[in-house]
This record gives C-alpha cells, structure tokens and sequence, in this order.
C-alpha cells in the first residue's frame, strides 16, 4: 500500500515500479471514483493507465454516494481475481478507504429505505451536521459531510454509533497490509501543490466543472464538494474571482494535504510501514521499495 498526502508523488512512484514489477494498481481515491472528474482529481492518464493497469477509476457519477465499506467490498473482489503473475499495489490518499479495506468489512445491519431516504434528504440541508455526528458518535473524527452523514445515518437507523460496528462486527480483513508512506518537506509539497494547481487550470480544470454541472450535477453533488472542486463551483457562481482562484485551490490542498500527513503518521501505528522521502527521484523510491519487499522474504 502506497499512501501519503496529495501532489507527494505517488502515482509518479508506482509508474516507476512498473519497470520492475507487473504492477496492478487499486486506487483509494474518494475522488478518482467519480467519472468525469478528470483534472481536479489529478487522475493517471490515459497513457499512464495503458502502461499500467488501473482499478477503482471512474466508477460512479457525480451525486452518488460510494462509502468505503463498498470500496472495500468492491476491492476485495478485484484483489481476488488478478492474475498471481500481478503484483497488487494499493495506492492512494483517502484513509477511510485504506483502513476499510486492511482492516476488514463491518456487517452493516438492513436498514429501513424510506427512513434512510428522509435522514439523507434531511442531511443534505442540515446545518452543524458535523456536531450532530460528535454527539451520535464518539467515535466520530471528522472526514467531510458525507461521512459525517453516514455517522449520523447509522447511529440514528441502528441505534449503535458507526465506530461501535465498525470494531465490534466486522468481518476478518483481506490483507496483511505492508504500507509505505510517502512524505515530502513541507515546502517541498507546498511547491508541488503549487504547480499542480497552475497547472489543472491550464488544462482545462474551470471547463471540466462547468461541463458536470451542465450535465446536470447539482453544485454540491457528491464529487463536486471536494478540495479543488467547491471552489471552482464558486467561481463560476460569481462568488470567487478569477485572480483569487489558484490561491484558494491552493490554500484548500494544502490544508487537506496537512489532515491526510496527520492521519496516516497517526493511523498506521502498529503496521509494517516504511517511510520514504519523495524528494529523491521515483526511479529510486521504487528500486528501494523493490528491495525493502524482497528484503521481507514473504
């Protein structure tokens, strides 16, 4: 599993791995999962993804909602149908996605439809939903609207707190995870964010939003609500000037670069992890990752 905070260099490090090994790679990206949502996503390339085979892109539209228990359930199953020639590389920033898919599947307990449609129209428009999630579950560490929704949906349909099914009936994991986290300078990674943003609005990033939204996605679709996404959103409401744009992409990533830094350095503990500085070239992450595994004998 290669995981690290936005604009690190992960993809750039698992594409250099394919020079040693027939990689595979299971994306953990909230955000890779929404078609269309190309650009401000930062998703591989289509040449990229010819060199190397990519699972978990493109998977849903814009507005639907993809938890991670269905990612995890979705990518248990590409796991157990590759090739044993492959070599599976998880890759990704969303941690809810990696921890759901090591650390295995809860069984979620049916839930009432018509219920569970008018908590979710309900939580759509309501105000302080985040504080609704704290009080329902104590368990509850943040993680954007849509997770804050799904604390509140499962404490309020099941009667127990996400966090208490999620440790207390969970199936048995997939995997015997081996991580390497990918970290960079702060100034490094600030730089890097930088550029990638200057570079996402000259190909195309405000056009790519626009498009969505004219295909009728609403603006704060699932997808759409995302760091990059909700301020474009905003600029083409009148509510962000074009010269302000980049900053405020900018400023957005970095501050979601510095939860996703907090969360892995956190969450892993007690794992086998390695971690490697990005700003040595991806040729040589990956032949230092390449012997760390060999090195491990299994």
């Amino acid at each position: 599993m290669i995981v690290g905070p936005t604009a690190v260099g992960k993809t750039a490090v698992v594409l250099a791995l394919a020079a040693h090994w027939p990689v595979t790679v299971i994306s953990a990206d909230s955000r890779q999962i929404y078609r269309g949502l190309d650009i401000g996503t930062a998703k591989p390339t289509a040449k990229e993804r010819q060199a190397v085979p990519h699972l978990g892109i493109d998977l849903v539209e814009p507005g639907e909602r993809y938890s991670a228990g269905r990612f995890a359930a979705e990518a248990a199953g590409w796991l157990s149908d590759l090739a044993p020639s492959r070599q599976p590389v998880v890759v990704g920033g969303t941690g809810f996605y990696v921890r759901a898919l090591a650390d295995g599947l809860f069984r979620e307990p049916p839930l009432p439809a018509e219920r569970r449609e008018r908590l979710r129209n309900w939580s759509r428009e309501a105000e302080g939903l985040g504080r609704w999630a704290t009080r329902l579950d104590p368990g509850y560490s943040g993680g954007g609207r849509q997770r804050a929704a799904r604390c509140v949906e499962v404490a309020l349909l099941t009667g127990r707190p996400l966090s208490w099914w999620q440790v207390k009936a969970k199936a048995d994991g997939v995997m015997r995870p081996w991580y390497v986290r990918l970290t960079a300078p702060r100034a490094v990674l600030h730089r890097r964010i930088e550029e990638r943003v200057r570079r996402m609005l000259d190909e195309g990033f405000v056009a790519e939003v626009r498009g969505v939204l004219d295909r009728g996605a609403a603006p704060d679709a699932a997808g759409l609500d995302g760091v990059g996404y909700r301020e474009v959103v905003r600029h083409l409401a009148g509510e962000l000037p074009d010269d302000e744009l980049a900053a405020a992409i900018a400023g957005s990533t970095r501050r979601y670069a510095k939860r996703q830094e907090t969360w892995f350095r956190h969450q892993l503990a007690g794992h086998l992890v390695v971690t490697l500085d990005t700003t040595e070239a991806p040729e040589v992450l990956a032949r230092e990752i390449v012997q760390l595994w060999e090195e491990r004998g299994d």
